[in-house]
């Protein structure tokens, strides 16, 4: 994003997390409100150009209508509902009734947002109120709608940071989300998400489409799930203010299919919840969203990761994250993994750092399915990358990917894949200069430095293509670092508290294969005796 813009929100937030603090309102109290107040800004900014064209063009004999804002795109907004009517309300007015009005009023007009928009509004003190309306009327009347959405999706992410556990329920950190769908690329089609959040995962492919209008053949239909009814709410309101729709619905995704999802989409994404537990099995015994069998284990990672597999239609890619610990996990989820190797639909697996995301600091996984490479050359291989020293450090807590390291990575994929090599833009953000911490990057300015001639090749510690073959004797281990290995390096310079997260992975998987070893040995010695 642009200079001037990375300053614009980080001053509307300033001013509104300020607020928030001097009342007695906590961050989740505020959030939803607030983000309201931005939707209705946005909506505003897109309505009165238009308003004032169909004003010129109004007469005796032609009466313009809320169907004449709609054939052009555009929300029609009734009078108590525009902003500028908001804005110049009087102090000794009720402006939390009124705000609550325009909001009822909006989803009168358009069904589409029927009770999604938010209506707690007289919980705010009016001065706090007329404030935060007159902070977000700070944004100029000749930036682009996109703008809006940007700001949205910012104040998605500073939320979401300020809430801890519970924003991360609904939100993934923008920097993965681009890295997914960068090597999901998704051109057009119909895209599923069914842990959606507040959406970022259908806001970026819509994103990625528009870069690459050359290449996408159809628009994007999205489909959503989210248990959440709260959240099923931010989400249709971000994809609103991004001039977006969708089919968002409100259910439990191990329990409905509510998409009738089976062999139905072209992409998958999603940031599913980790290690849950309490699935009921019976209730989800012979389910087809789950062909290759129900775990033993209390766990439903190989739930969720059946759930994309299935979703997809015989050209369909997946991208999804996901714990470590189901890279390796043993018993009814190896022979599940097993079966999904042998399948030929694993495409990708890149390890992720630690601190990415804002409910826990532990490091994940990237997963990526693609059926369309069965029959094909990389029908029994599997990409590995080992990204975990690559971040940018943001504060003492908190990492991202920059443009270029989400570029650096993807590219990567595409020669892998013998994709033509294109530079993407990831970002289409000019004018910013992202920081690393020290150490933190560790690409190299040019690709070319790795790979010869531009083809792909292993890079000890960052890139390995496994055969099947080598994947079996590794206990069919979906974990990188078993296959990518360790980089040279000419002097020591290691970073401490990288190295010690990766012992402690590696100590982990000892821990597990010597769990293993034990019951093993324990059941020879047992059958030794018996006879």
């Amino acid at each position: 994003m642009s200079t001037n813009l990375n300053k614009l929100e980080n001053r509307l937030w300033e001013v509104a997390n300020n607020l928030r603090a001097n009342s007695t309102l906590s961050s989740f109290e505020y959030s939803t409100p607030v983000l309201g107040l931005i939707f209705l800004r946005y909506a505003w900014h897109r309505f009165k150009p238009l308003h004032e064209k169909k004003e010129k063009e109004s007469s005796s004999r032609v009466t313009i209508g809320p169907e004449h804002y709609k054939a052009e795109g555009v929300m029609y907004l009734p009078e108590e509902a525009r902003y500028d009517y908001l804005l110049q309300l009087p102090e000794s007015e009720d402006i939390g009734q009124k705000v609550n009005e325009a909001m009822e009023a909006i989803e009168q007009e358009n069904r589409e947002l029927a009770g999604v928009l938010p209506k707690e509004y007289k919980r705010f003190d009016d001065s706090m109120l007329k404030d935060l309306l007159k902070n977000f009327s700070n944004v100029g009347t000749d930036v682009e709608g996109d703008v809006f959405g940007q700001i949205y999706e910012y104040f998605l992410g500073q939320f979401a940071m300020n809430e801890g556990q519970k924003g991360g329920e609904f939100f993934t950190p923008t920097s993965i989300v681009k890295l997914i769908v960068e090597v999901l690329e998704p051109y057009g089609g119909k895209i599923l998400d069914p842990a959606c959040g507040s959406g970022g995962m259908f806001v970026q492919s819509e994103k990625f489409r528009q870069r690459h209008r050359d290449q996408a053949q159809q628009n994007l239909s999205i489909y959503g799930q989210e248990n959440k009814e709260n959240t099923v709410r931010l989400c249709k309101m971000n994809l609103a203010v991004h001039g977006l729709e969708g089919d968002i619905k409100t259910g439990n995704t191990y329990y409905e299919n509510l998409h009738d999802c089976v062999g139905r989409f072209d992409y998958v994404m999603a940031n599913p919840p980790f290690n849950v537990s309490g699935v009921d099995k019976e209730a989800i015994e012979g389910d087809p969203r789950y062909p290759f069998g129900i775990p033993s284990t209390d766990n439903a990672n190989y739930l969720w990761m059946q759930e994309f597999y299935s979703a997809l239609n015989n050209r369909g890619r997946a991208g999804f994250v996901m714990a470590n610990s189901a890279a390796d996990a043993r018993h009814s989820e190896q022979e599940i993994r097993k079966q999904m190797i042998e399948e030929g639909v694993v495409d990708v697996i890149i390890s992720i750092g630690s601190n990415f995301f804002y409910t826990v600091t532990l490091p994940c996984t990237l997963w990526f399915f693609d059926k369309s490479k069965q029959g094909t050359d990389r029908e029994n291989e599997v990409l590995f990358i080992d990204a975990r020293n690559i971040y940018r450090q943001i504060d003492r807590a908190h990492r991202d990917f920059t443009p270029d390291q989400i570029e650096f990575i993807s590219s990567i994929v595409r020669r892998y894949r013998n994709e033509e090599e294109v530079h993407f833009e990831v970002a289409a953000e000019p004018d910013t200069d992202y920081e690393a911490n020290g150490s933190a990057v560790t690409q190299p300015d040019e690709m070319e430095d790795l790979f010869d001639d531009g083809e792909y090749q292993d890079i000890p510690g960052l890139c390995k293509v496994a055969t099947v073959e080598e994947i079996e004797e590794q206990g069919w281990s979906l974990n990188p670092g078993r296959y990518v290995g360790v980089a040279e390096r000419e002097e020591d310079d290691v970073d401490f508290q990288v190295r010690l997260q990766e012992l402690y992975e590696e100590l982990e998987l000892l821990n597990v294969e010597s769990k293993d070893l034990e019951k093993s040995i324990s059941d020879n010695i047992s059958n030794i005796l018996n006879r």
